[in-house]
């Protein structure tokens, strides 16, 4: 098998060089058959690894890119104004074949619409889509559109749908990932118009779908993949983080009120640590750009060294488990059904 070949935006996030090249440095003590491209300003990014005693060599270059896109760049600056950035620079060596997959804690919007522009979407997809993990009792669950898409049709959650258990696919190895539809309750009578179409398109899809679940279905682990549009899922995911910080600021309030209770908390410590490292947000860091015809990780832009290597650890996994292939044979599928279905109906008509 191949060494794989990640690129990494070595600028990008709220902490740039400082958390990408050590966490880089990091994952390859560990990993084998991977080989990291350092894409960026090359003195900053030679001073960290300088700093963590480590040279460049066969498993870690660096690419130089001579400018960075800032966290609060507008998108037409990103996209036109910038054009030798480390993010657009990373996301041409992924079209190029030079990296499997891309990496960046960069802004967001800006890491969409330069992958967009530069690798093009898949064939089948209209919009790519934001993918993400969430921690659940059963483990946890992939949960698209974290963002991309406000809008979206009853057709783009479908995609959203086919993408999704691909991509539980390519990185679980399970064949047919259970999907759900978020909605306001589990009955098809539910939901907006758009909802309901989606309800009856998913039922055509050849996914394993098993109808609509609630937003609490998410933690349960009800299903693998769960589908809404862009707005509900990301203000889900921003609620989710508020209420997760909430929790924990007020266990430590408790624990400190008085010797009594802090006693308690030095008692209860090993069990805490233990929750604690299942339910750590970093343990889950890396969202997909779906869609795209190339792998593109989306780190959290606060992300330290320990969240950052998650996120390439992530990419790796489904360059591995082909993802792009597995998209492409679903959509694919469904596009010649489709296509035969309307053709029948025409045939009829007729």
């Amino acid at each position: 098998m191949r060494d794989i070949t990640i690129a990494i935006d070595a600028m990008g996030g709220d902490h740039g060089p400082h958390v990408t090249v050590r966490a880089a440095v990091n994952y390859l003590k560990k990993a084998e058959g991977v080989n990291l491209v350092l894409v960026g300003l090359t003195g900053a990014i030679e001073a960290e690894l300088k700093a963590l005693h480590r040279q460049t060599g066969p498993r870690l270059r660096i690419h130089h890119a001579s400018e960075v896109v800032t966290m609060d760049d507008p998108l037409q600056v990103a996209l036109r104004g910038k054009k030798d950035s480390s993010m657009r620079v990373m996301a041409n060596l992924v079209k190029s074949g030079e990296a499997d997959a891309g990496i960046s804690a960069g802004n967001t919007g800006a890491l969409m619409a330069v992958s967009r522009f530069v690798l093009k979407t898949l064939p089948g997809i209209d919009r790519p889509a934001i993918a993400g993990i969430l921690p659940a009792k059963t483990g946890r669950t992939y949960v698209l559109d974290l963002g991309a898409n406000v809008d979206c049709t009853p057709e783009h959650l479908r995609q959203f749908a086919v993408m999704g258990s691909a991509l539980v696919s390519a990185i679980d190895h399970i064949d047919r990932p259970t999907v759900g539809l978020l909605n306001v309750g589990e009955e098809e009578i539910k939901g907006n118009e758009v909802v309901k179409r989606a309800t009856e398109l998913l039922r055509e899809a050849d996914i394993n779908f098993r109808g609509n679940v609630e937003g609490d279905d998410i933690y349960k682990g009800t299903v693998d993949v769960v589908v809404c549009d862009g707005f509900v899922g990301n203000t889900m995911l921003k609620a989710s983080e508020g209420l997760v910080k909430l929790l924990g600021g007020h266990l430590k309030a408790e624990f400190k009120r008085n010797p009594y209770t802090w006693l308690a908390g030095l008692v209860a410590l090993p069990v805490l640590n233990a929750l604690k490292g299942r339910m750590d947000p970093r343990r889950f860091n890396g969202a997909t750009l779906l869609g795209l015809n190339g792998v593109v990780i989306k780190s959290h832009g606060s992300a330290d060294a320990y969240s950052f290597r998650y996120a390439i650890e992530r990419g790796v996994e489904e360059v591995r488990g082909g993802l792009l292939r597995r998209i492409t044979e679903t959509v694919g599928a469904h596009h010649h059904d489709t296509e035969e279905t309307l053709a029948a109906a025409n045939g009829d008509a007729t």
